[in-house]
């Protein structure tokens, strides 16, 4: 353990107490958020101004954002925040809306800041605790910004401009296309006039043929790599480790536009092995179970070792009973607040006949198939993918963004048979159902791989910031719903490839098949 001083000995005893105080401080919160919330038009229509736990429980529903949208949306146009939030709305988050198909107008105000700050602090904390040194010398942060928007009411990436960048060093001048004055006035002090040397140094190292470990050649004093790798994003692990190599991969917290949930206590440990430990300080936390057969809701320390839970919250911005839509497994305790791995999006399901394939499933499928891309030097960039329904029987298409190891000619690759053994494999690891329909029934036609050019998904994520997406929140949707955003795809499709097998099929679900019937 790192010696710490007498603050982050005195935070981290802060931590303690939340972690081991856990029923009582979400009854606190609870309490807290009641008292100011209770004659809100929207929870006195179930309160009639109470402020009681148990009626809370009783009689508030569990709601969907489509339950709080026309309230949200009389707020963002003007009307009083007292509608929804005891509390005054101080703005909005615009969520991505690429998990759910559609974009969602979240309330905020100062609590949500707070809140911020001092999961900020815990994480700080807990980089103390593990990684020497981690907050001297600097920090590369890649964020995506745009201009704030008012309601009615009131990349660069360095693969593709690292020759600029380094004529930039080279001669101590911006680029002319880059007009902001404060953005040329910062960088400009930090070039600090002509570099030819550094220049070289950086050419020569983005020259190199192969790009692996190029993160740490470029900074040496390079300690880890902080980034989200957990459900739909754990496919970029293999890219992030080949540009680090043995660099730490951390995923330090677990937030939303809703609220903030948790922090990883543990930021060393292997990609696969993060969990969260709930802050039960940040909102009030229920959970539904997930395929136990019981469907009564839970309080957060009321959660049971290795079961799915859906979660809820209650937020301090007006948000009551909400389903959040992720699902989470609980992996341990830390004192007596809950640890969960986050598994899932509830609501991200690929299906064109009777089968249901979720986010999840199709995520470890690829993983499987892109095993077999690593005898060829080749990643998988990214991916995402349709329910082709337009000939019967239907199909599942996805379309793949590939990347060379070595260079980014993937024609050869193109032209052997590794891309229909993908789809194989993917087949393969596919659920009994899907495999039943593709194989016996023939009622699911065979899985299609479409392999796009480079900077197909850079195209596909302008195409949604441009529809208003968040920048700092966009992910890659998994199942494509837009005909537009398809169109995307469709035009920058290099090669199409089907499997040519069909995967087995369990004996045993013939019975329970027929039983279902």
């Amino acid at each position: 353990m790192n010696n710490l001083t007498k603050e982050e000995e005195a935070g981290l005893a802060v931590l303690e107490n939340l972690t081991s105080n856990v029923k009582q401080i979400q009854d606190e919160v609870l309490k807290e958020i009641l008292t100011c919330d209770a004659n809100t038009e929207y929870l006195r229509s179930f309160l009639h101004g109470s402020s009681d736990k148990d009626l809370f429980k009783k009689s508030v529903p569990i709601g969907t954002y489509e339950d709080f949208k026309p309230y949200i949306e009389r707020v963002a146009n003007g009307e009083s925040s007292e509608i929804i939030s005891g509390r005054p709305i101080t703005g909005f988050a615009l969520t991505s809306g690429t998990s759910g198909g559609k974009q969602k107008l979240i309330p905020l105000n100062n609590k949500y800041v707070e809140n911020a700050r001092f999961l900020s602090d815990i994480r700080y904390l807990v980089l103390s605790k593990h990684i020497e040194g981690h907050n001297k010398g600097k920090g590369l942060h890649l964020l995506f910004l745009k201009p704030a928007s008012k309601t009615p009411s009131g990349i660069t990436f360095l693969e593709k401009f690292w020759k600029e960048m380094c004529s930039n060093i080279r001669s101590g001048q911006l680029s002319d296309w880059i007009t902001n004055l404060s953005c040329r006035d910062s960088v400009s002090k930090v070039l600090g006039g002509p570099n030819p040397q550094l220049a070289v140094t950086i050419e020569d190292i983005c020259n190199q043929k192969s790009w692996k470990c190029i993160i740490p050649q470029l900074w040496p004093r390079t300690k880890f790599i902080e980034c989200i790798f957990t459900g739909q994003m754990a496919q970029h692990i293999p890219l992030l480790e080949f540009y680090g190599n043995d660099l730490p991969l951390v995923s330090r917290n677990y937030v939303s536009s809703e609220a903030f949930f948790g922090v990883n206590l543990n930021p060393l440990c292997k990609p696969q092995d993060v969990s969260y430990t709930f802050m039960p300080n940040m909102s009030y936390f229920e959970f539904i179970p997930v395929g136990e057969g019981d469907d009564t809701i839970v309080d957060l320390v009321n959660v049971k070792l290795g079961r799915h839970y859906e979660l809820i919250v209650t937020n301090y911005a007006g948000l009551h009973r909400y389903r959040v839509g992720d699902i989470l497994q609980v992996t341990g305790f830390y004192n007596s607040a809950p640890q969960f791995r986050f598994i899932r999006r509830q609501n991200v399901v690929l299906s064109v006949y009777l089968e249901a394939t979720t986010e999840e499933d199709l995520l470890n499928a690829v993983t499987n198939a892109t095993q077999l891309l690593k005898s060829s030097d080749i990643m998988l960039r990214d991916f995402t993918c349709y329910p082709h329904i337009s000939t019967v029987p239907g199909h599942y298409v996805l379309y793949w963004e590939l990347k060379g190891n070595k260079n980014d000619d993937i024609i050869e690759l193109i032209e052997t048979n590794v891309i229909v053994e993908c789809c194989s494999v993917i087949e393969e690891s596919l659920d009994a159902l899907y495999r039943k329909f593709r194989s016996k029934d023939g009622s699911i036609g065979a899985l299609e791989i479409r392999v796009v050019q480079q900077g197909t998904f850079d195209s596909l994520m302008e195409y949604f910031i441009a529809q208003g997406a968040s920048l700092g929140q966009y992910k890659t949707p998994r199942c494509i719903k837009s005909s537009e955003a398809l169109e995307v795809l469709e035009n920058r499709v290099m090669a199409c490839f089907f499997s040519d097998k069909l995967p087995h099929v369990d004996t045993t679900l013939n019975l329970c098949w027929l039983q279902i019937k």
